[in-house]
């Protein structure tokens, strides 16, 4: 017992101390961990709110200027960050194009790749379509073919060759429109292909069939 005490008496404070450190990290953890939940249930409130606006009354403008108030003050939340998906679709449907831009590409750089990811960024392409940045939303088109079902596909493969023709690409153009009618010719785009090459090689834009 002596050797026993004689050592309590030697590392008590030390072990106390390592107790006392002990609680407080997990006051901390737990009040961090409480913080946080009350941060996203804000949050979710909010962004419910801009959803309804956007669903319910159409009202883009709102839904957008909510939306992007909960993106900023909740942006670690996983309602914050869906805010940047929700803010990009009032914007767009507002048109403003410019907006839904960025708004896609942050709600992009936080999200996993996944399901949800790949509808944002179909959208995303839609977007920069219609601002205009059609080379690039060429390059989002294609990166999306075979990403859904075979209809989109080819829906992603007319929508790629369509913003070809706007940027003077148009050999590229009816390369997509080849293709689509190659691997997704039993889908509903594979005839609208058809049309647009014989009109494209009509115009003289590119090389005539083989």
């Amino acid at each position: 017992m002596v050797p026993l005490t004689r050592f309590w008496e030697r590392y008590n404070r030390i072990a106390m101390g390592v107790l006392a450190g002990l609680v407080a990290v997990g006051a901390i953890g737990y009040f961090a961990l409480r913080s946080r939940r009350a941060a996203e249930e804000a949050a979710a409130g909010k962004l419910t709110e801009a959803s309804i606006r956007y669903w319910q009354y159409g009202d883009y403008k709102g839904s957008l200027e909510i939306a992007r108030e909960t993106a900023s003050q909740y942006g670690s939340t996983p309602s914050g960050l869906e805010a940047h998906r929700q803010a990009a679709d009032a914007a767009y449907w507002d048109g403003d194009f410019k907006t839904a831009v960025a708004e896609y590409r942050r709600y992009l750089a936080t999200n996993p790749p996944g399901l949800l990811a790949d509808a944002a960024r179909r959208s995303y392409a839609y977007a920069l379509e219609s601002d205009g940045q059609v080379v690039e939303a060429a390059k989002e088109y294609d990166a999306l073919v075979g990403r859904f079902d075979r209809g989109s596909s080819a829906e992603f493969l007319i929508a790629a060759a369509r913003c070809l023709v706007v940027a003077h690409q148009t050999p590229a153009a009816i390369e997509h429109l080849r293709r689509l009618m190659n691997e997704f010719g039993e889908t509903e785009y594979a005839n609208q292909a058809l049309v647009e090459i014989a009109e494209l090689e009509a115009a003289g834009s590119g090389k005539p069939n083989p």
